[in-house]
């Protein structure tokens, strides 16, 4: 590939991330319902059909803005228990209170909210949201979990059930409090009470020591 065409697919991509910055900004302001390709080509300095070059519906520009949320979410929270290298427990500990960081952050309220609120009537969004959100969440905990098994750190026979049940012993409390903005976002030392009470719950289920 020659250096024009690298530069012109690196100002395509770039682009692209532009007009997704403006669509996730309308998104969140107003909903799904109320931003239209009209308001964002406005709002990003160009015409509709340049944005029908980049997403060829408002759907497609929602879906890429699931899509762009679940990657912040993975770079955020599952590379971390990937690449932790302490005790079963610490990495647990650490992974518990990054993840209940994020997921009760103002800004990761407003996209659980606006996304929600389309899933019902578009539930192929909402499965997307899911499966390359908290599914794969599950799923990487629950690999870690299967590690810990065949070391000796725990007694599990179903490891998508038990980190099905951490996550939600550590977001339990706040999830709901949270998504209805009955609380605002907790302390750093109430995210590590929380945390740690569900590891002391958690491991008197399931710890093998």
């Amino acid at each position: 590939m020659s250096t024009q065409e690298l530069k012109s697919r690196g100002d395509k991509d770039a682009r692209r991330e532009a007009i997704l910055d403006v669509a996730s900004d309308i998104f969140l302001e107003g909903g799904f319902d109320a931003a239209s390709m009209s308001a964002i080509a406005a709002r990003v300095g160009g015409s509709k059909g340049t944005l029908y070059n980049y997403f060829k519906s408002k759907e497609e520009l929602f879906e890429a803005f699931v899509q762009r949320h679940c990657a912040l979410h993975a770079n955020l929270i599952d590379i971390l228990i990937e690449a932790e290298q302490g005790s079963y427990r610490e990495t647990l500990t650490h992974w518990g209170q990054r993840y209940l960081k994020v997921v009760t952050s103002d800004e990761t309220q407003r996209n659980f909210r606006v996304i929600m609120a389309v899933a019902e009537r578009w539930p192929e969004s909402g499965r997307s949201f899911y499966e390359n959100g908290p599914l794969r969440g599950i799923k990487n905990v629950a690999a870690f979990l299967q590690k810990g098994v065949e070391a000796g750190e725990y007694r599990i026979d179903d490891t998508m059930r038990a980190a099905s049940q951490f996550i939600a012993l550590c977001q339990n409390r706040y999830q709901k409090a949270r998504f209805l903005n009955y609380l605002p976002e907790p302390t750093d030392d109430e995210i590590e009470r929380e945390v740690e009470a569900a590891l002391r719950t958690f491991y008197a289920a399931f710890g093998a020591k």
